[in-house]
């Protein structure tokens, strides 16, 4: 597949996007401006961009815990994202969801997920929704080697199947839920071939490379739009932080770090651009800066903006208000 300058730099500019955001949010946590508990996405950018670059903004997606680099992907707004993570009233969810449940129905972004597992049930909807209205919309489903052990995954990718569903399930294969490595927890070693039983395609790709990513959402997404059903794409990345903030990490090594560090994706395509004279080193810098001064905006707007008022407390939660009796 051909990829044009404007495409490749697109790409670096998103993956960098992910990474500075994360970063500023792993230090605003750690200062303790941030409340609940963060999950970054930092080492894994290149699957998140990779696969939203082939999107629409009608397209879907669901998101996970570790959701972040998901909705900025997708063309979330820094501010309304970062807001949020501060708990204020300007937040995409009016301060009420925190980092796991960030959503923006205008852009297809049906939600981030604290629930493992709990995005393929959605996206299946989701594509389901799409074939009765006749368009030809996709739906991504995000989600970690772990989640593939529930049932929701299995009854996703089978009810897909079956009905031949605009969905593509995007298997973020970081060899760890939690602290419990994938081959403790699983007796194969490409969740891929799990598509096998379900009689769809399934694919295994370098998830610290961008273009891989690009290139094998493209097909699938293609597929998908042109009515022959789902199919499993699973990204092998690596996150570079612990599962959560304060993730001691004891699990595994500093040769395995080191190992995958020397393998980032941001690095990757930056060495790739470089080599191809697409843009010069200086270029770089300037569109480094012109990131961090986004995120130093969105913080601003966060740490300006109000609470919620607390008469608001039911306002827009989707449970069964409280009966006095």
């Amino acid at each position: 597949m051909a990829l044009d300058k404007d495409l490749l730099l697109r790409l670096y500019t998103r993956m960098l996007t992910i990474r500075r955001f994360e970063e500023r949010v792993g230090e605003l946590f750690a200062a303790g401006k941030l409340p609940g508990f963060i999950h970054l996405y930092i080492g894994e950018e290149a699957v998140a961009t990779g696969v939203c670059a082939n999107l629409r903004d009608d397209d879907f997606i669901t998101s996970t815990h570790r959701g972040h680099g998901h909705l900025i992907a997708k063309g979330g707004d820094l501010k309304l994202m970062m807001a949020e993570l501060y708990g204020r009233k300007t937040g995409y969810c009016k301060g009420k969801g925190g980092s796991m449940h960030i959503a923006d129905l205008g852009l297809g972004i049906l939600g981030a997920n604290g629930i493992v597992g709990g995005g393929p049930p959605i996206a299946t909807g989701a594509a389901l929704s799409a074939q009765y209205r006749g368009t030809d919309q996709v739906a991504i489903c995000f989600f970690g080697d772990g989640a593939s052990n529930q049932g929701t995954f299995h009854e996703g990718l089978n009810m897909s199947s079956v009905w031949k569903l605009p969905v593509i399930f995007v298997c973020e294969n970081n060899f760890y839920g939690i602290s419990m490595s994938q081959e403790r927890h699983q007796q194969i070693s490409d969740i891929a071939d799990r598509a096998a039983a379900y009689d769809i395609p399934g694919f295994v790709v370098d998830g610290n490379d961008v273009i891989a990513v690009y290139e094998a959402a493209s097909a699938a997404i293609q597929r998908g739009r042109a009515g022959e059903g789902p199919s499993l794409i699973e990204c092998k990345t690596y996150r570079h932080r612990g599962h959560f903030e304060g993730d001691p990490t004891v699990y595994r090594s500093k040769e395995e770090l080191e190992t995958w560090l020397a393998k980032e994706p941001i690095r990757r395509l930056e060495a790739r651009l470089l080599e191809m004279e697409i843009v010069a080193a200086d270029e770089l810098g300037r569109i480094d800066g012109e990131i961090r001064a986004q995120v130093d905006a969105a913080v601003a707007f966060a740490e300006d903006s109000p609470y919620p008022d607390a008469v608001e407390i039911f306002d827009d939660v989707y449970t069964g208000e409280p009966v006095l009796v």
